[in-house]
């Protein structure tokens, strides 16, 4: 473990041979690399364990843990911090520099971080508009990803949906940015988002949706609740991100990032009008 952050990195893995490589390499200054793969059918695999992942096979039972949860319950970590990292993001050197020093220093830890994302899409990293912040590096016995109401979300999938694990303790905010690039294609983006809005419509629609007791930026937590409870969310969702958060200055990429969020927020809303007639039996 000599001069390695000692972290443990979590890379959750289906069929990802386009991107894991870049990944790994991004994060190969940390202690342990974990690569828990559902059952690719590709190279995904097999670069990993060149690269020198510890490679874990899951296979999800339909009901709760799911994937991430999972993780931190099954994995044989010889770390107390876990670093979660998808395969289609990337630890900017200056991130590693970071947590290189801050895991270094006396200083005391809080139990959890949160981390920014700069966003490539139609191929330029965006600098303005929506910015997502995630809570991925957390102390393992302090960080829970607790179930929710959303096993009959239609087309969802084995790994937790868009919230944030509870932490018992503090958090911080990280002053440097990981990089979220998928090499797929926009058909890929638009696929995954459509499976996001099942799920995000399951949970609004049944209440889950305010009770996640997420850990959140107190600001973010703020927004959250005030947009719940707002109409059109679809129109709102363009605004912040094309107007209010400057994504007009990213140019084509800027609006059309905007209006695939508005599109989101807008499938989301005729999936919960749909689920409620179903519900009422009309």
């Amino acid at each position: 473990m000599k001069n390695k952050i000692p972290v443990s990195v979590i890379i959750m893995t289906k069929n990802e041979e386009k991107n894991i490589a870049k990944c790994l390499a991004s994060v190969s200054a940390f202690d342990e690399i974990f690569v828990v793969d559902s059952n690719s059918t590709d190279r995904t695999c097999t670069i990993a364990r060149e690269m020198g992942a510890h490679v874990i096979n899951f296979t999800w039972n339909g009901q709760y843990p799911k994937k991430k949860q999972w993780c931190l319950e099954e994995l044989p970590f010889r770390n107390d911090y876990v670093f979660y990292v998808d395969a289609d993001e990337e630890a900017t050197p200056k991130l590693v520099a970071e947590m290189m020093d801050m895991f270094q220093s006396k200083q005391t830890l809080a139990a959890g971080y949160f981390v920014a994302y700069d966003y490539v899409f139609m191929n330029k990293v965006l600098k303005h508009g929506h910015r997502m912040y995630k809570l991925v590096l957390f102390h393992r016995n302090q960080g829970r990803f607790l179930d929710h109401n959303d096993l009959s979300a239609s087309n969802m999938w084995e790994v937790e949906g868009h919230y944030q694990p509870q932490i018992d303790g503090g958090t911080g905010v990280l002053g440097n940015c990981m990089v979220h690039y998928d090499h797929d294609s926009l058909f890929d983006y638009f696929a995954k988002h459509n499976r996001y809005s099942d799920w995000e419509a399951v949970v609004r629609s049944n209440g889950g949706f305010r009770n996640l007791n997420e850990s959140q930026i107190f600001i973010r937590s703020l927004q959250k609740k005030l947009f719940d409870r707002m109409p059109l969310k679809w129109v709102v969702a363009f605004i912040h991100s094309y107007i209010v958060k400057l994504g007009f200055l990213d140019g084509s990429a800027g609006f059309h990032y905007a209006f695939a969020r508005s599109v989101y927020y807008w499938q989301i809303g005729i999936k919960m009008s749909e689920l409620r007639k179903v519900s009422q039996g009309t």
